[in-house]
C-alpha cells in the first residue's frame, strides 16, 4: 500500500511538481494550497507532512505547533528563508527536516524516502530502534540482545531521544526531559551524560551532535 504524504504548499507550479514527483515515486500525495488551523480530528491519516512556512491563511510555524500538539507524524519543512534562526525555531517546534528553496525535487523525494525509513514514535512500554531496545516499564536497555546498565539520567536521556528517532532534539528540551533541574539540570552537565551514554551504547547505535541545536538518536550502517 502506498504511503500517504500531505503536501502543504501555496505555490501552484512548485506544489504541482512536488505532488507529481511523489506520485511517480510511489507515494499517495494530498495537496493543500493554504495554511489552516488543525483542531482535533482534522488532520488526514498520513505518514509524513511536507510543510511550506510562508502560507496564506495560517502561517506554517503555527501549523507546525498544531501538528506537534496532536500528532507525531514526521514533518519536512520547506522555506525560502535560509536564516539559521528560522531553522532552529522550526526544529525546536518539532520539525524533522528543513529544506531551503530553491531545491531539486529529486532531493525532496529522497529526504521523504529517508524519513519514512526511520521508525516512528512508539508510545508503548517498549521502543525498538535498530539494534536498540528500550523497556520503559522495566527501566532496561538492550543493544543486540545484551543488557546495558544505565544511570537514571542516562536512561531518561535515551528514552527522550528515542521518542523521535533521527530527529533533532534541542539541548534545552533534553535538559527539561531528562535532568533534575535542582541537581544536574544544566546544558554543560547534559553534554557529560551524552558522552558517557555514547560509550555505553557502543558502535552502531549512537547519539549524533546536531551543531547549534542539540542531539539526535541515529542508527549507524553497522546496525
Amino acid at each position: 500500500m502506498s504511503k500517504r504524504v500531505l503536501v502543504i504548499e501555496d505555490d501552484q507550479d512548485l506544489g504541482a511538481q512536488i505532488v507529481q514527483r511523489l506520485r511517480d515515486a510511489g507515494y499517495e500525495p494530498t495537496w493543500w494550497r493554504e495554511g489552516r488551523r488543525l483542531p482535533p480530528g482534522t488532520l488526514p491519516e498520513v505518514e509524513l507532512v511536507v510543510l511550506d512556512l510562508m502560507l496564506p491563511g495560517t502561517h506554517g510555524m503555527d501549523m507546525l505547533k498544531d501538528l506537534r500538539e496532536r500528532s507525531d507524524v514526521p514533518v519536512l519543512v520547506l522555506s525560502a528563508r535560509n536564516d539559521t534562526a528560522d531553522k532552529v525555531r522550526a526544529l525546536k517546534l518539532g520539525a524533522d527536516d528543513y529544506m531551503t528553496k530553491p531545491f531539486w525535487p529529486e532531493e525532496l523525494v529522497e529526504r521523504v524516502r529517508a524519513r519514512l525509513r526511520r521508525p516512528a514514535l512508539d508510545r508503548g512500554d517498549v521502543v525498538e530502534v535498530g539494534p536498540l531496545r528500550i523497556d520503559r516499564a522495566g527501566h532496561e536497555v538492550h543493544v543486540r540482545g545484551e543488557r546495558v546498565d544505565l544511570t537514571r539520567v542516562e536512561f531518561s536521556l535515551l528514552a527522550a531521544l528515542a521518542e523521535r528517532p533521527g530527529a533533532a532534539a534541542t539541548r534545552r528540551w533534553l535538559v527539561e526531559r531528562a535532568l533534575d533541574p535542582e541537581r544536574d539540570g544544566t546544558e554543560r552537565t547534559l553534554d557529560v551524560h551524552v558522552s558517557r551514554l555514547r560509550k555505553k551504547l557502543g558502535r552502531g547505535t549512537f547519539i549524533e551532535t546536531v551543531w547549534g541545536i542539540g542531539y539526535r538518536l541515529v542508527v549507524g550502517p553497522e546496525a
